[in-house]
């Protein structure tokens, strides 16, 4: 039985994201998954990474938990709003607290090689913009999808990590919307 985690960056429980992240886990419930949720906008941490990795943070109690999440996953599904051509500021210092070095990777000692601590996971990001994805990838270069692909996930062994992006998500209407959920509901029950 696959466990998928769905890690929700999205701070509004109301918002679109988390209609994705619903329909998503029912497609993959439905095939008999295990599946899992980290809302990022309710836990209770210091985003701040203050000291860099100079000085270690201790883990607040939602982040233990979290990663305990991660760590048991096979499969992740990020959904996440695009804001300013980035990740929401809490989604980012999430993973700067959580995707430590020695725990999500590890630097190899007098060298500029690193170990992938968390390679056998794959990946989905799923992510909403106010702009078409063509605009996006070819105007913009697609920044929040680059960092977390390929500077965050596949830099610590998760592969492959595959995307889906719905934009321009302001213009949708109702029947928009439910195709989108349909579409999200499916790529659940392929449990891709």
């Amino acid at each position: 039985m696959k466990n998928i985690l769905i890690i929700n960056g999205h701070p509004n429980s109301k918002s679109f994201n988390h209609a994705l992240a619903n329909a998503y886990a029912k497609g993959a419930r439905e095939q008999g998954a295990n599946v899992d949720f980290v809302e990022i906008g309710a836990l209770n941490f210091e985003s701040n990474l203050a000291n860099g990795y100079n000085e270690k943070m201790e883990l607040e109690d939602d982040l233990k938990e979290a990663w305990g999440k991660i760590e048991m996953a096979d499969h992740l599904v990020w959904v996440h709003p695009v804001w300013w051509g980035g990740l929401p500021a809490k989604m980012k210092g999430f993973i700067d607290r959580v995707f430590l070095p020695g725990v999500a990777f590890k630097f190899r000692k007098d060298s500029i090689w690193w170990d992938k601590l968390l390679t056998g996971k794959t990946a989905r990001i799923i992510y909403t913009a106010d702009q078409p994805s063509w605009y996006y990838r070819f105007f913009n270069k697609r920044p929040s999808l680059h960092a977390l692909k390929k500077m965050t996930l596949e830099f610590c062994g998760v592969k492959p990590v595959k995307t889906t992006m719905i934009g321009p998500i302001k213009s949708t209407t109702d029947k928009d919307r439910e195709k989108i959920l349909k579409k999200v509901y499916l790529l659940g029950k392929g449990m891709k």
